[in-house]
């Protein structure tokens, strides 16, 4: 069975034109789990997740991977990473089933390992009776599962998702959050980016961040009583505005 993977930012800061979109930010994301980077519109989540992923490169800082106890480069854990981001990025007039096989040409997956996997997806998205309709007549929340699905078609052992339950209804979302959860029974590493405070309490280990900084990380039941908050709306309320009256002085 393959090592886990594991990936730790350490005080990493990225600007833009001057301003900084992250400020020595350090972040352990543990082997096996399910990570929420929880915050608001231009907190600096997608920053983040573009930075682990070298799309973005920082102004200082580093980012390092491992598999199991080992350090490897990016280059090494880039055929076992896959990312699903915030933007719409599948083609509208392509059904569900000539996304997949796109992605399967794309990735090179055997003819066999890949009937298996598509219909694995396929059921366990509850879109098999869908296969043959256009993405751009998918429902949000089906649009969203497809896009999970093409992410997963490599099975990889790291996972970025970014806003994965952004526009998306609330049944929807519960069925997504559904299958992470057995994606996590699998010790892939997850990484999820909302706005949704609700959905802190879902993840193994939250990460709270606000204008680019972190205010609060650990799991989500153990934080809050740390912070003797009722809910994560209340401590994130809190802890942003001791960020700004820091920012004042």
């Amino acid at each position: 069975m393959p090592e886990p993977i594991g990936i730790r930012v350490k005080d990493i800061t990225k600007t833009f034109r001057g301003t900084k979109a992250l400020d020595h930010v350090t972040l352990d994301f543990e082997t096996g789990l399910m990570h929420g980077v929880i915050g608001p519109e231009g907190a600096g989540k997608t920053t983040l997740m573009r930075l682990i992923l070298g799309l973005l490169h920082p102004v200082s800082g580093t980012i390092e991977y491992s598999e199991g106890r080992r350090p490897i480069s990016y280059e090494d854990l880039r055929p076992h990473i896959a990312y699903m981001p915030q933007q719409h990025s599948l083609y509208a007039d392509l059904s569900i089933d000539e996304h997949l096989e796109f992605f399967r040409t794309l990735y090179s997956i055997p003819d066999g390992i890949y009937k298996t996997k598509r219909e694995e997806l396929l059921r366990m998205t509850q879109l098999t009776r869908f296969a043959d309709r256009p993405a751009g007549q998918l429902s949000g929340g089906m649009y969203k599962k497809l896009g999970l699905m093409c992410a997963l078609l490599r099975s990889p052992r790291a996972l970025i998702l970014d806003e994965p339950t952004n526009c998306v209804d609330p049944i929807s979302r519960r069925e997504f959050w559904e299958m992470l959860y057995r994606l996590a029974d699998q010790k892939i590493l997850i990484l999820v980016t909302t706005s949704y405070m609700d959905e802190a309490e879902r993840c193994a280990r939250v990460h709270l961040i606000e204008k680019g900084e972190m205010v609060a990380t650990g799991e989500p039941r153990a934080l809050l009583a740390r912070e003797q908050a009722r809910s994560f709306d209340e401590l994130f309320l809190r802890q942003a505005r001791a960020v700004s009256l820091e920012a004042i002085r």
